[in-house]
């Protein structure tokens, strides 16, 4: 078994990536798909925490955009994200793979809260631990969320799943002619304005150096090649 470069990663999926061929809502069965691969990294012995965006049931930009009070309408896209986290909770369980879904806005009935202590305790006793809530904050994505857990955690690195290979000039799937990037620096990401994560995000990751890995989910297997450095991916550090 290859050693693993990334011990301990904040893996961050969008909530589109739950949908599979669906229109809205998550697909169980890619929902499973994503469980198996995050289980085959858990194997591997590598401790992996989870950021989930709620883009596939409610997003709070787009719902201020059409005229929401801004602040409600994050508030929305966070419980968003615990619908999705606990739907991953329960995929990652059948699998028989321990997870615990820890939430920034406390909802005992349903999950645990947020505490840095407790994340940490279950990330070192083989659990995937599931951020859900985002911040607890309005006006912050999960992008941030992902890099603030990141860095609390004591990650080595935080995996951006996307639809494409890693970074791109422009977005592949309209420009043929678009340049990928096999690296680049977080003032790279920040100059260019590209579309990595946003920009407090890429910060925060800056600011505490660490590397931001952007890769493929639609690849089977792809998160354990990822920890072992051996994915085709965009590496974006100091």
């Amino acid at each position: 078994m290859a050693e693993l470069k990334y011990k301990r990663m904040l893996l961050k999926l969008s909530g589109e990536a739950l949908m599979g061929n669906e229109s809205y809502g998550f697909d169980v069965s890619m929902a499973q798909r994503l469980a198996a691969d995050v289980g085959e990294g858990v194997a591997a012995g590598a401790e992996i925490a989870v950021v989930i965006g709620g883009g596939n049931i409610f997003r709070g930009l787009q719902g201020a955009a059409d005229g929401m009070d801004r602040a409600t309408a994050d508030y929305m896209g966070m419980l968003a994200t615990v619908m999705n986290a606990l739907a991953f909770q329960n995929a990652l369980e059948q699998l028989h793979i321990p997870a615990r879904v820890l939430s920034a806005i406390p909802m005992p009935t349903v999950c645990e809260a947020y505490v840095r202590p407790k994340a940490l305790h279950h990330i070192r006793n083989g659990r995937v631990v599931i951020f859900a809530a985002g911040t607890g904050n309005p006006y912050f994505t999960t992008d941030t969320t992902a890099a603030l857990r990141a860095v609390e955690m004591s990650c080595d690195a935080v995996a951006k799943a996307t639809k494409v290979d890693g970074v791109y000039s422009a977005d592949p799937m309209v420009h043929a002619d678009a340049e990928r990037y096999d690296q680049l620096s977080y003032g790279d990401v920040l100059a260019r304005n590209l579309k990595v994560m946003d920009g407090a995000a890429i910060a925060l990751a800056r600011d505490n150096n660490l590397p931001v890995v952007v890769f493929s989910i639609l690849e089977s297997g792809n998160i354990a090649k990822v920890l072992r450095g051996e994915a085709r991916c965009t590496v974006v550090h100091g």
